[in-house]
């Protein structure tokens, strides 16, 4: 992994970190997740008139990547109803890595070298580490980390298929638009379906969250899916997963979550896990 990819997936790290915090933080979760996916909207046509066509044997994974994207976010939505960020970002973001690792090794064949294969383990371990941290009343949230789990399956899947499709596709960015505009057309009609009366407070209460958030989402993501198609899958979601260390500075200076030496010790895990992804290439 180059030093230039690395920098883009930190940065793309912190921006998703950010616009799961506006989700958390919003009263409607659901309004804010729609508002999340509309807000992308803008940016991801200006991309698809921008870029190339993707190839005809990319559509496939696009179809399926608007599908699972949709599914993490409904799933996330739900987490975040029941549980903190500081409790269901780590689960959900740190679930991944290992689920893409094991598919990238014995599905893909991608050949990891022991180094990366430390790094990855460091990362994942440190960030559920963090999710098996006592709340303050001294209980653990057994719901919001089974729904956490399913959203890291998502994350997983969606991951693979968007760094396959991104490969074919010839077009890093013209790919993930099809799927950003797909993704939000089938959140409105999730929203349509299930709360169709908070529709016109995506431009009313919303607002805010849906020019942020989805500008953040969008530029996020995008640069992930660049990273896919310039270093393998495997490490560029292990490296992308170390949002929780941002996510967790902002759930405590912003949302007023509790810090303690648990989260603080596994933090440390995860940065230097994600500092040892350098070393192959140092």
């Amino acid at each position: 992994m180059t030093l230039l990819v690395f920098c883009a997936v930190l940065l793309a790290a912190l921006l998703h970190a950010s616009w799961n915090a506006l989700l958390k933080g919003g009263a409607d979760k659901r309004l804010s997740m729609c508002a999340i996916t509309v807000g992308a909207v803008p940016l991801a046509t200006l991309a698809l008139l921008l870029s190339p066509v993707p190839a005809p044997e990319s559509w496939p994974y696009a179809i399926a990547g608007i599908f699972l994207h949709a599914g993490y976010q409904i799933f996330l939505v739900q987490s975040y109803r029941r549980g903190d960020l500081t409790q269901v970002y780590p689960i959900a973001r740190g679930s991944a890595p290992l689920i893409v690792a094991v598919v990238s090794f014995f599905g893909l064949g991608v050949v990891l070298a022991p180094v990366e294969i430390l790094a990855i383990a460091m990362i994942a371990c440190g960030i559920l580490s963090i999710a098996l941290v006592r709340q303050s009343d001294g209980l653990r949230n057994g719901p919001a980390a089974r729904l956490a789990l399913i959203t890291g399956c998502f994350i997983a899947s969606y991951s693979i298929v968007d760094g396959i499709g991104a490969r074919l596709a010839g077009t890093a960015f013209g790919f993930f638009a099809v799927i950003a505009i797909g993704d939000a057309a089938v959140f409105l009609g999730y929203m349509a379906i299930t709360a169709r009366r908070s529709i016109p407070a995506l431009w009313g209460s919303a607002r805010g969250v849906l020019l942020i958030g989805g500008s953040a989402s969008f530029v996020a993501y995008s640069i992930v899916i660049w990273a896919f198609t310039q270093a393998p899958i495997a490490l560029v979601v292990a490296l992308r997963e170390t949002s929780i260390v941002f996510a967790l500075v902002i759930g405590v200076a912003f949302l007023n979550e509790r810090l303690n030496l648990g989260k603080v010790a596994a933090t440390m895990m995860t940065l230097a896990g994600a500092a040892l992804l350098r070393l192959p290439k140092a």
